[in-house]
């Protein structure tokens, strides 16, 4: 009987992978599959704290009971379920030297423009546990904060993220800020959204009528991945929001990290997938070229696509930040047992 695909995938190559999900009983699966890390955001945060409203009843009446406004509420109960994460993860953080066992905790993304608002935060999630590494988006005040953080020594991770652009522009500041740290600078991981990013093309093309296929929608995210994993390896590319097993098989054996949701582990445990590296494989050119038909896949693609200023207003950058927003961050402003 053949090994279970992610125990061959982490034995065998390059790749990581990241458990995506901050509740406890899944958490504990992740791990025993070999998961070194853990995503959570506003949204998994909230799932979480209404999955184990018992568990924690006691932290989340004081976080409730010891904040004033709204926002402070949503942080303080945020905090709940990635402190727990990441005590669960700091033997592995220790053990490894800081190689692994880390855990994200992200900002507001209602203050995805705000530099102060941002840094302040930052800082005080950096402060809850050494194994948290701040989550950023990848937007112009956002890499404004990385600078800031990665230059104090605070870990971060770039998310709101899915072009090539975005993640040149991450390890370019990156470089700038480790050359401005005293001491030594902080981590930084990268994310590239490639579900999102394929979502988001294909309401495009939808809408657009552009002359691509399905299949050639479903090669776009893994195009533009492959592309920032050639050009960017100053930084660690963690690649999430996957869609299905293709976005794993087509990216296994490169030197990054998979964010994989417990709905996805499933099957890359239990199917028969092909056990070879193909994460040098290139995208077919005619894929590309109906690809590039659609101006928005270009901005993602060419790293010269947008500049970052541009990251904001890019579509699926919006449309992220209001989800993370509204079926996150506001549902734990309004928390209640």
């Amino acid at each position: 009987m053949k090994e279970p695909y992610l125990t061959w995938l982490t034995r065998c190559t390059r790749t990581r992978w990241w458990h995506d999900s901050a509740d406890p009983s899944e958490l504990e699966r992740g791990l025993q599959r070999g998961a070194v890390g853990v995503t959570t955001n506003p949204y998994l945060a909230h799932l979480a704290l209404a999955g184990n409203r018992q568990r924690w009843a006691r932290e989340i009446e004081a976080a409730i009971a010891s904040t004033q406004s709204a926002e402070a509420r949503a942080e303080a109960l945020m905090r709940i379920p990635v402190t727990h994460v990441a005590s669960r993860l700091r033997p592995v953080f220790d053990e490894t030297r800081e190689a692994h066992g880390w855990v994200c905790g992200q900002v507001n993304p209602l203050r995805a423009g705000d530099r102060e608002g941002m840094l302040a935060m930052a800082k005080r999630i950096h402060s809850w546990a050494p194994n948290i590494t701040v989550k950023l988006p990848a937007t112009s005040a956002g890499l404004d904060v990385m600078e800031e953080c990665v230059a104090s020594g605070i870990a971060v991770t770039m998310t709101v993220s899915f072009t090539v652009p975005q993640i040149l522009a991450i390890a370019e500041r990156h470089r700038i800020a480790a050359g401005r740290a005293r001491g030594a600078p902080g981590r930084c991981f990268a994310v590239i959204m490639i579900g999102r990013l394929d979502d988001y093309l294909r309401e495009v093309a939808h809408d657009t009528r552009a002359p691509v296929s399905e299949s050639d929608i479903r090669q776009a995210g893994i195009a533009v991945t492959k592309r920032a994993l050639a050009l960017c390896k100053a930084v660690t590319l963690i690649v999430a929001a996957l869609r299905g097993t293709y976005h794993a098989t087509e990216l296994a054996g490169g030197d990054l990290t998979l964010s994989i949701a417990p709905a996805f582990q499933e099957p890359l445990c239990s199917a028969d997938l092909p056990r070879e590296e193909r994460f040098h494989v290139p995208v077919e050119r005619a894929v590309l070229e109906r690809l590039h038909s659609m101006p928005e896949f270009r901005k993602a693609y060419e790293p010269e696509g947008m500049k970052p200023k541009e990251f904001v207003s890019y579509g699926v950058t919006q449309r992220t930040l209001s989800q993370f927003a509204e079926a996150g961050w506001k549902l734990m402003e309004t928390f209640r047992l």
